[in-house]
Order: structure tokens, then sequence, then C-alpha cells
């Protein structure tokens, strides 16, 4: 039986109602930038970024000038960080592979991926310059083959965030905007007059951004439905306290409803990780997300053995799930159900949202039950083709049709597959008038 030595103090009680003000505040935005275009994505970014350029569109030149403003050393390492992204996203391409079958004797079936065609990357920029979410959506886009990326991030509080756009431009967007919110993620989708119309939606954002996704899901495609940040930690009694807890924090600090997570088999351990956040939180620079998510989101719970935390943590289905035990491999056994597993102390989830190069778009919010994260395959249309080039093989599938579509009614159907059955083998059927076939081949 699972002991908590602390559990989730979050209130849900006004959860419905911030949610309800959350569609209709998105429906009236997604439906004004529908009807008025760059006119009503103009007056959103001048109400909420207090934005309001000649063109939220980058030049060539503005980029050229701001790439060259940001520091060699970060310039350096955002070359770095995308080439380890790129490097794992071909091979994730690499492991997709169009094929051409003959399955039966003159049946030809097919497989081919294809790109979409434009791609939209959203990029935040609200509380924190989510810069390395430029390399997981445009990066791995590029990679798929998308041929037109259209990039947008806010600007910073009046300021255009550099470095996010030295990132997008590295990355290979091929159109940048300066907006941001519910209003840039209506452009994108729908098209306005300065925004192409894109075929799929990528990148995190606030509940707006995510909202916005969800209504315009079907109108486009998208990567996911995106919440808070998840963390969950499996540890056994060997783990060392003050990395739990440190790694813990480090998502925390997403927001202040972001869940951390603890799962250990000893209760020693559980009672010092407490101690030790609650010592840490004071002098964290970003203890005013932190804190509150620790206190109303943070778990500690003591189980049995190994077993019943591999159980338990896939019931979670968190987002990243750490596992600092004696054999952490064994969970890649054991576990079904998590966005990203991140084996060993040696490994952190923080490597996997800003350098290893795994995409840090992942599920939250229990979709790790039925969904993987963003990665090359989501860019990809994957299609099938048939071709039957021998008139037996197309008899005898046009006799099989034609029973099997009439035991569901769809006499149409069935009369596809009688044509062919007589064309290539002469059958008869009452329906087809005489000579109304030419001679079969």
């Amino acid at each position: 039986m699972a002991e908590f030595l602390k559990s989730s103090a979050a209130a849900k009680s006004g959860d419905a109602d911030r949610q309800a003000s959350v569609r209709e505040t998105v429906s009236q935005v997604i439906a004004d930038i529908r009807k008025r275009g760059d006119d009503a994505l103009r007056d959103y970014s001048e109400k909420f970024d207090r934005w309001s350029p000649e063109s939220f569109a980058l030049k060539p030149e503005e980029i050229e000038r701001i790439v060259a403003s940001v520091p060699q050393q970060v310039i350096d390492d955002i070359r770095d960080v995308q080439a380890r992204v790129r490097a794992f996203a071909e091979r994730q391409r690499d492991a997709l592979q169009d094929f051409e079958a003959e399955t039966e004797p003159g049946v030809f079936l097919g497989q081919k991926n294809i790109p979409v065609g434009a791609a939209g990357a959203y990029v935040p920029g609200g509380r924190y310059p989510l810069v390395a979410s430029a390399h997981m959506t445009v990066v791995t886009a590029k990679v798929a083959g998308v041929q037109h990326v259209t990039a947008c991030t806010p600007p910073n509080k009046g300021e255009i965030p550099a470095i996010t756009v030295a990132a997008l431009h590295l990355a290979g967007a091929d159109q940048i905007n300066l907006v941001g919110g519910t209003q840039a993620v209506a452009a994108m989708a729908i098209g306005t007059e300065s925004i192409g119309k894109v075929d799929m939606l990528a990148g995190p954002g606030n509940a707006f951004v995510a909202e916005a996704k969800r209504q315009l899901f079907g109108e486009v495609g998208i990567d996911l439905f995106a919440g808070p940040t998840e963390i969950l930690v499996i540890a056994d009694g060997n783990a060392d306290p003050f990395v739990v807890a440190v790694d813990l924090l480090s998502q925390a600090e997403h927001g202040p409803d972001s869940p951390a997570v603890l799962i250990t088999t000893s209760g020693a351990l559980g009672r010092k990780v407490i101690e030790l956040i609650d010592s840490l939180l004071p002098g964290m620079p970003t203890k005013d997300f932190a804190e509150p998510a620790w206190r109303a989101h943070g778990e500690v719970v003591v189980v049995a053995d190994l077993e019943e935390a591999y159980a338990l943590a896939d019931s979670y289905a968190f987002e990243h799930v750490e596992v600092l035990t004696d054999n952490p491999r064994e969970a890649l056994q054991e576990m079904r159900n998590y966005g990203a597993l991140f084996l060993g102390e040696g490994t952190c989830v923080s490597y996997g949202d800003k350098a290893i190069g795994t995409n840090h778009t992942l599920p939250t919010r229990g979709a790790a039950n039925y969904t993987g994260g963003l990665w090359v395959g989501k860019y990809l249309k994957t299609v099938t083709y048939q071709e039957v080039r021998s008139p037996q093989a197309s008899a005898a599938l046009g006799r099989l049709c034609g029973r099997a579509a009439r035991v569901e009614s769809f006499e149409g159907h069935a009369r596809s597959g009688d044509v062919r059955a007589m064309k290539y083998a002469g059958d008869q059927f009452d329906w087809i008038p005489a000579g109304a076939l030419n001679e079969s081949v």
C-alpha cells in the first residue's frame, strides 16, 4: 500500500470556470482573425503585447542584424544543440521506410511518407523565452522535409527576443514573425494577408495557446495537446536525495501548476528530499514559480518495491519520468506510459529539455497513455497506394469485393468489383447491359 509523505494540495474548484473563460476568449480571437485577418492580428498584438510594428515578419536584413547582436558563445551553443536535435531526428527519419511489395501475383501495395507542405512553429516567450522550442519544432520539421516553416514568437516586453530569433533562423525557419499568443496560432492556422496558412501547428504555449490549438485541430494538424510540465522521479534507497530534490525543482520552475512527484521505495529518502526542497526553495531565483508548484502539486509517495513503483508511475502517465535506481534500464521493460524516460543519475530531464537531442515537446495530462511526443513522423503523412497489374488477380479481387460489399449492402462498391470480374474473367451479371464493356484485355 502506497504511503503519501506529501500529497498534492491543489484546489480544483475553480478549474471549470477558468477553462470556460479561456475557451470563450480564444473562440472570440479566432473568429475575429478569421473575419478581419491582419487588422485583427494587429489589434490583439497591440492589446496583449503592446507591439504593433510595420510588419510582423522580419526581413532578411533585420534577421541578419539581430543574429549579429547575439554573443558568439550563444550562437555556438545553439548550433551545437541543433546539431544534436538534427542528428536524432535524422535517425528517426531513416527508420521510416517507403516500401512497395507484390503481396500476391500481380498485386502491388506500397507506402510513402510525404511531408506536409507547410508547418507553423510557435515558440513561447512569456515568463521565459523558450529558445529550445525553436530547435524542437523547426529543425525536426526541416529534417522531415517540410518545404516552408512559418515561425511565430512574441516580443519580450516590447523588445525583440534576439536569441530566439537567432535560434529560429539557424534552425531553418522560412518566415519569422514577432507575434504571440492565440492571435499568432490563429493567424498561422487560418492564414492572413501577411501570414500564410499552414498545414500543421507545433510548439508549446500557455493555456490560451493550447486552447487555440484544440479549437483549430481538424482545420490544421497539431503536434499534441500540451498542459503544464510534469516530472516524476522513481528512486530507490541508494539514490542521492540532493540530486532528486534538485531535479524535482528543475521542472517545478516551469510554472505554479507544474506537478513534481517522487515515488520511492525508501521512506527515509522521501523525508530527506522534502527537507532538502524546503531548504533549497528560499534561495532559488525562480522560486516564485517553483515554490507554489511544489506546495500545490508536489507529491512524495513511498511504495513497497520497484514493481509497485513502476505500476504507480504508469498510472500517472507523466511527461517526464526520471529513474534513479541501481538498475534504471529495468524501467524500459516494466513501464509503458510516459513521454520520455531519463535513466540513471548521469541523466536528467533538463538534458532532454535543453541539450541532448531528443525532442522536448511531450505529452502531458495523461496523454502518454495513447501518444508519444513530437518527432519527425508528426510532420509526415504516411500514405498508401495500390496497383493491380494482373487481370486474373483483378478478377479474383472483383469477386471477393462483390461478396464483401453486398454483405454490407454497398451495391455500388460491389458493382465496381463485378465490372472487373466480367471484364477480365468473363463473369456474367444481370445488371450489366450486353456490350457495355470493351473487350477484356
